[in-house]
């Protein structure tokens, strides 16, 4: 079976008033990626923060905040 490594989280999701929001740990700021990031389903927001943390881990960082 193979181990997953752990992804350290740049990148987590947060309420708002029509979803949820993507958002920088680091910075505080909403994540834009061509438009912010806000009003997404749960499920699409924690793909995209999964995904962005994961691109940051390796070093690719070409999110706009």
């Amino acid at each position: 079976m193979k181990k997953e490594r752990a992804v350290l989280a740049r990148y987590d999701i947060r309420r708002d008033a029509d979803g949820w929001t993507v958002f920088d740990i680091w910075t505080g700021e909403t994540v834009v990626v061509g438009a912010p990031q806000t009003g997404l389903s749960l499920e699409a927001a924690c793909d995209l923060a999964e995904l962005l943390s994961r691109r940051a881990q390796r070093g690719l960082r070409d999110v706009l905040q």
